[in-house]
């Protein structure tokens, strides 16, 4: 059994990982959860003598495969909340990532594969990230960012990577959704803002915007 704040920290390098490589600095931590760069080396020394990671000095932190397990059972759990939430309870996608904070840290396995058989064994959450199952098995897919298309190309809008409540609360105004088909009409060369077009209307949308955009199946 590992705490709340443990579980966190793993999560946390886990992501970046993700982002940045395999070795992750104090620093990267401490700017991503917001807090001291002293704090987060004395979390690292107590994660690395429970083996869940392995830290160097000045040169930063990767997980084991006891952490990286650790850490995608976390994730599992919080992706699958998501869904509870958004599917069972009418929350909206933009509600659910603070309160699956809270129901990440459950510790009953047995509530969460019963919990996964209730949902119908969902493969992604309500934000279009894929969910592990209980061996920590992620499935990959082949998607692109709406900055990497080029004019004339289109696809199905099917992840974002800021799942913050304030983006998707964006997207909501802009009526953009999960399953949307999109096309790229134009780059505007002065900001390179984006115009793209769904099967209901036409909109602009920044450069920062496109780049959270995950789009599949693009035919060009």
């Amino acid at each position: 059994m590992y705490s709340q704040a443990e579980e966190n920290y793993l999560k946390t390098i886990y992501a970046l990982e993700r982002e940045y490589g395999n070795e992750v600095s104090t620093n990267l931590i401490a700017n991503k959860i917001k807090t001291k760069a002293s704090s987060v080396t004395d979390m690292l020394k107590k994660l690395a003598l429970k083996k869940l990671v392995i830290y160097k000095k000045y040169q930063g932190v990767y997980l084991t495969e006891p952490g990286r397990l650790t850490a995608l059972r976390v994730i599992r759990k919080h992706r699958l909340w998501e869904c509870f939430l958004v599917q069972k309870l009418n929350f909206k996608w933009d509600e659910v990532h603070d309160i699956a904070e809270q129901l990440e840290h459950v510790k009953s396995e047995l509530l969460i594969s019963k919990l996964d058989a209730f949902l119908r064994f969902p493969k992604l959450d309500p934000h279009g990230d894929p969910i592990p199952d209980e061996q920590g098995r992620i499935i990959k897919r082949q998607t692109m960012s709406i900055v990497e298309m080029k004019i004339g190309a289109s696809g199905t809008l099917v992840g974002v990577k800021d799942s913050s409540e304030t983006f998707l609360k964006y997207l909501n105004k802009k009526n953009l959704g999960l399953g949307d088909k999109v096309k790229v009409i134009d780059i505007e060369p002065y900001d390179n803002s984006y115009h793209i077009e769904t099967k209901t209307h036409r909109l602009v949308i920044t450069s920062n915007v496109a780049e959270n955009l995950l789009i599949k199946n693009v035919k060009r």
